[in-house]
């Protein structure tokens, strides 16, 4: 049987360190942006990132974020967000 590779997932979001990311919260919320950079915690640093709030309908432009690693639900790398790539 041929081995298979691995790859863990702190090294999956290692890999998508310099390049966009779609980042879904607990609370429903969404962010899109560039990872800058995370600890073994996974909270992340975004930077030109897009928040968007479904319970509001907002869709908000943000410089820079930090997010806290408990309250990520999943992670979409090289995701641009809902609607994004249409925009």
């Amino acid at each position: 049987m041929a081995s298979q590779s691995q790859l863990l997932p702190l090294e999956l979001i290692d890999k998508c360190v310099g390049s966009r990311i779609w980042v879904i919260m607990k609370d429903g919320k969404e962010f899109s942006g560039m990872l800058v950079g995370f600890d073994d915690y996974v909270n992340m640093v975004l930077e030109d990132v897009t928040e968007f709030d479904y319970s509001s309908g907002s869709r908000d432009k943000l410089s820079k974020i930090l997010l806290n690693g408990n309250n990520i639900c999943m992670l979409i790398p090289g995701g641009e967000g809902p609607g994004e790539a249409a925009a």
